[in-house]
């Protein structure tokens, strides 16, 4: 395909941001994760030797936790996420008047526009020991300084925010399904539920993806919300590199940690998408 020369004078702004501030700081990150540190510096040195002990050190059984726990935490909240947004999504487009779905879509963007502090904060005075949850969790013999109870409050968090993302990114896919589908399936004497669950959700599959897609990669560069609500106990990968870069001014192995990662996550991506792709949407 030949680009006329109008189209490349309008792509060369566009591909010198993203290599100036995209491409050339990444390449900086992975120049300097093999760079040796010493300790009691800040970085490493202009002349310091490339080495692999930075990626070597990643194999400690301490870093994978910080890996699978931020994967498996981010998971379950995606799961939920949809498990969540899709019914709001439903209601607003197929139950909604046009003006009410104007509505209901403002309500959602402000939410997705609202700052991350202010939810984090209000979930924690919500949740914390001074909270109306502390009733609750007296009721039910939770102790709120439990590992099980901090990694609900984070996923209450991550939630706050992937629930509006879900709807919005479901709301398109849920308009584009023909609603006499399901109705004529009621109408050869499937009940209401079930003509959802073979017919409307199936057809949703690929923004059910998209959606899952989207709140997956936010929850694993979650930063704010598992250091306030994690007080500690639950830490994502993000937390950690901010711990090797702010605290310890250990650059190299913060940059190897974040290159890890990032591979990990594209990894772990194209295994869902490639899964589901083909073992889902094509049968």
């Amino acid at each position: 395909m030949k680009l006329s020369r109008g189209a490349i004078l309008l792509l060369v702004p566009g591909v010198g941001i993203l290599l100036a501030f995209l491409v050339l700081p990444l390449a900086n990150v992975v120049e300097e994760s093999f760079r040796l540190f010493e300790p009691g510096r800040i970085g490493s040195a202009k002349d310091a030797p490339y080495t692999f002990f930075n990626y070597a050190e990643l194999i400690n059984a301490t870093y994978l936790y910080y890996f699978v726990e931020t994967a498996r935490i981010g998971f379950i909240a995606s799961i939920v996420g949809l498990i969540l947004g899709f019914p709001i999504a439903y209601v607003i487009a197929r139950r909604f008047t046009p003006f009410w779905r104007k509505i209901g879509v403002g309500f959602l963007i402000g939410i997705m526009f609202l700052s991350t502090l202010v939810r984090v904060y209000a979930l924690q005075l919500t949740f914390g020991p001074t909270g109306v949850a502390k009733f609750l969790t007296g009721l039910l013999g939770v102790s709120m300084n439990g590992r099980f109870y901090t990694e609900l409050v984070v996923i209450l968090g991550l939630l706050h925010y992937l629930v509006p993302i879900a709807a919005i990114t479901l709301l398109g896919t849920i308009q584009n399904v023909n609603p006499r589908l399901t109705e004529a399936a009621q109408a050869l004497g499937a009940p209401r539920w079930m003509a959802h669950f073979t017919i409307t959700i199936p057809l949703c599959v690929p923004g059910l993806l998209s959606a899952f897609l989207i709140s997956f990669t936010l929850c694993l560069s979650a930063f704010v919300v598992p250091m306030i609500l994690g007080k500690g106990k639950v830490l994502f990968v993000s937390n950690l590199i901010y711990s090797r870069f702010s605290e310890i001014a250990n650059y190299p192995s913060g940059s190897a940690i974040s290159i890890i990662m990032l591979l990990l996550s594209l990894l772990i991506i194209y295994g869902i998408t490639y899964l589901v792709t083909t073992r889902w949407i094509k049968n």
